[in-house]
């Protein structure tokens, strides 16, 4: 099988605080992967090195073979956990931006998007709602036809009922081709998407497998082992 991401002995360091301590993985083109951990274990420094935003102490990155630059972030989708649009901007003026920047972006599947998660292009981003933002947000990177996505709590802000809405454009959008790496607190909601899981804790992987075999084995949903495991 193809993968499209392998980390081995992937550190970290900030003066002397490690934010990631030898991090070893790989992700199969095509799956769903949870990362999950409580704040501060080292979630979102992981994601930022896979999308080219942080650089790694040690340790080797490759996403489709390639080491982190120019030419993985053309195949990389990110969604960082904070908001990146300009103030000025309508929505219409985000989806061309978007569209300006990148090569693989589809303003069809933009559209599409927008359509089903009842945004309006004529919107100010100012006036959005945290909700409206995340799913505009979220519009922008899967309208990307991308190799990897990287979601980092694309959750957030957003009532249940949105929720349910943004999972399944997550769905509907994802091809076998491509892979998600996602981040979240909200485990029991997305955990139905999950092929694979890992619980990082300190910078260090501590549990990681096939999401139905870890619940298999436990006889716990994987939100029932979270909290176990970070009690």
């Amino acid at each position: 099988m193809d993968s499209i991401l392998k980390i081995t002995n992937l550190t970290k360091s900030y003066l002397n605080k490690k934010a990631l301590n030898s991090v070893s993985l790989e992700i199969i083109k095509g799956k769903i992967v949870g990362i999950l951990g409580p704040n501060g274990s080292g979630k979102t420094t992981l994601l930022k090195i896979i999308s080219g935003v942080l650089k790694e102490s040690s340790g080797e990155i490759l996403i489709d073979g390639k080491t982190p630059g120019v030419d993985t972030k053309s195949i990389v989708s990110y969604l960082p956990d904070k908001n990146f649009l300009y103030k000025w901007m309508k929505i219409k003026d985000a989806i061309e931006f978007y569209k300006d920047f990148y090569n693989d972006f589809d303003e069809k599947k933009a559209r599409n998007l927008l359509k089903f998660m009842k945004l309006d292009e004529e919107s100010k981003v100012t006036s959005l709602s945290k909700g409206m933002m995340e799913k505009l947000n979220l519009t922008l990177v899967l309208s990307r036809n991308a190799e990897l996505y990287i979601l980092d709590e694309p959750l957030g802000g957003v009532d249940p009922t949105t929720r349910e809405k943004i999972l399944d454009a997550i769905v509907e959008n994802y091809s076998e081709n491509s892979s998600i790496l996602i981040t979240t607190h909200l485990v029991s909601d997305i955990e139905r998407l999950f092929d694979e899981v890992l619980f990082i804790s300190d910078g260090s992987i501590i549990l990681s497998g096939n999401a139905e075999e870890l619940r298999n084995k436990e006889r716990k949903s994987i939100d029932e082992i979270y909290r176990e495991v970070f009690e």
